[in-house]
C-alpha cells in the first residue's frame, strides 16, 4: 500500500478555503466516483482503492491518502495531479 502525504500552504480565509476544497471534492466525485463527507474541518474521501482526507488547517491544507495495490503503481502521477490542483486553487 502506498501513502500520499502533502502539506500545502494557503492564504485563503477559512470559508473560502472550505469552498475551494468542496469544489475539488465535487470534481473528484464527478470524474472518479469518489464518495466524500465533511467531519468538522476535514473532508474525508473514499472509493475502491483509495481512502483519504483533506484537513483544513490555519494557512495550510494537509492531504493524506492511502492507495491500494493497483493505484499504488500510479502514486507518482496521482501525487503530481494533486499538487497541480492545489497550486491552481490555493496559490
Amino acid at each position: 500500500m502506498s501513502n500520499i502525504d502533502i502539506h500545502h500552504p494557503h492564504s485563503l480565509a477559512p470559508g473560502q478555503a472550505r469552498k475551494a476544497v468542496q469544489e475539488v471534492a465535487e470534481k473528484l466525485a464527478e470524474r472518479f466516483g469518489v464518495d466524500y463527507d465533511w467531519a468538522g474541518d476535514t473532508l474525508n474521501f473514499t472509493r475502491s482503492g483509495v481512502d483519504g482526507h483533506i484537513a483544513l488547517e490555519p494557512q495550510q491544507l494537509h492531504v493524506t491518502a492511502k492507495l491500494g495495490f493497483l493505484l499504488g503503481a500510479l502514486k507518482g502521477p496521482i501525487e503530481t495531479e494533486i499538487r497541480r490542483v492545489l497550486d491552481e486553487r490555493f496559490t
